[in-house]
């Protein structure tokens, strides 16, 4: 090439060499500027009378380490004595790792803000429900614009090269038919994307949500632009997508408040005396914190032709302790019956006919 022999050339030596000393000075300047920049911006973050926040300035450290030199750079570059070739690839290469860094920077950004909004959300806590909606909402949301993001500084990047220039000018001039090609081609995703917007809006489902989905009882663990993750009893995972929760129906046990009514059922013999079994079930909630003191109740749900069914219902704080109340309740009850009224357990009752002499009638056919 014709800058490497004008390089060789004794002549140019000091300039090159004035330019690369030059370079490295710029770069030394942005990281002298970047460590002055965020020891003040940590010592502001931590008073306490700011809203700046610590997690924030934690989180722009990294792509402000290389945004900061390199807008040194790209401003010292044009007064450089590089050949021509020379100085038009540090300039593309500045260009694209700038576009890199300003998406780095906002990315960072967006995280650093949902990290500072879910902080005052608690999402462990007992009535969490304002911070699940928060939640679910701050965490679409974030990964659209981040996807959006990424989207324009790809195609932003592209564009610095004139070949890719020249290939997207024509295409905007068939603008009209590529549309209709990329409409049908990627429609499945435009309705993923979509779905994902509409549950973030509306909120079917939330993060840490309990609800019952094919068939299987489970806590929403993830939620993504693609995919929801349902975490089951016993750990499994169960991966849907995500319009699956805009398509078909699925019970939400936590959609407006996390408390639950629970029944428990009885078979017992028609002796059973209930209002002595509906004041045990009051002694017994009363010896329980599973139970929060809402509703309690004991009634004869039925009568068939061998039992008496009789139903408890209680309420609990949220599903995990309903469940354990039920077992609980279930296990005492049946222990109270075994104890004090045996005879009042399921029974089958037959008759049997003697005869005058002693012996039984011969079988019916």
């Amino acid at each position: 090439m014709d800058w490497i022999q004008r390089i060789g050339s004794i002549s140019e030596w000091p300039a090159v060499a004035g330019s690369i000393v030059a370079l490295a000075a710029a770069v030394l300047l942005g990281l002298l500027g970047y460590v002055i920049l965020f020891k003040v911006l940590l010592r502001f973050a931590a008073r306490p009378d700011t809203s700046l926040h610590q997690a924030l300035v934690q989180r722009w450290r990294h792509p402000a380490k290389l945004l900061l030199p390199l807008v040194v750079v790209l401003l010292v570059l044009p007064s450089l004595r590089f050949p021509d070739e020379v100085a038009d690839l540090l300039r593309h290469m500045g260009s694209l790792a700038l576009i890199s860094a300003i998406a780095w920077l906002l990315t960072a950004t967006l995280f650093g803000l949902q990290e500072m909004v879910l902080r005052c959300y608690d999402i462990t806590a007992s009535d969490n429900l304002k911070a699940r909606a928060v939640s679910t909402q701050v965490n679409i949301l974030v990964k659209i614009v981040i996807v959006l993001i990424l989207i324009i500084a790809g195609a932003t990047m592209l564009m610095t090269f004139d070949k890719v220039r020249q290939v997207g000018v024509s295409l905007l001039a068939s603008a009209g038919i590529a549309g209709i090609i990329i409409g049908f081609a990627a429609q499945r995703s435009l309705a993923t994307l979509i779905a994902g917007i509409q549950i973030a809006i509306t909120q079917p489902i939330r993060q840490d949500d309990v609800v019952v989905v094919e068939g299987e009882w489970g806590r929403i663990e993830e939620i993504t632009l693609t995919y929801v993750v349902v975490c089951i009893w016993d750990l499994r995972r169960l991966v849907l997508p995500i319009t699956y929760f805009l398509e078909k129906p699925f019970q939400n046990w936590t959609r407006v408040s996390a408390d639950l009514l629970g029944t428990v059922t009885l078979h017992c013999d028609y002796r059973v005396p209930v209002a002595a079994v509906r004041s045990e079930l009051q002694n017994i909630l009363a010896g329980t914190d599973l139970w929060d003191g809402k509703t309690s109740g004991l009634v004869v749900l039925d009568a068939t032709d061998k039992t008496v069914i009789l139903r408890a219902l209680v309420s609990a704080k949220n599903s995990g302790a309903s469940w354990d109340l039920r077992c609980y309740v279930r296990e005492m009850l049946i222990e109270f019956l075994q104890r004090e009224y045996p005879d009042c357990l399921p029974q089958i009752r037959a008759e049997v006919e003697i005869l005058s002499n002693g012996s039984r009638p011969p079988a019916r056919s």
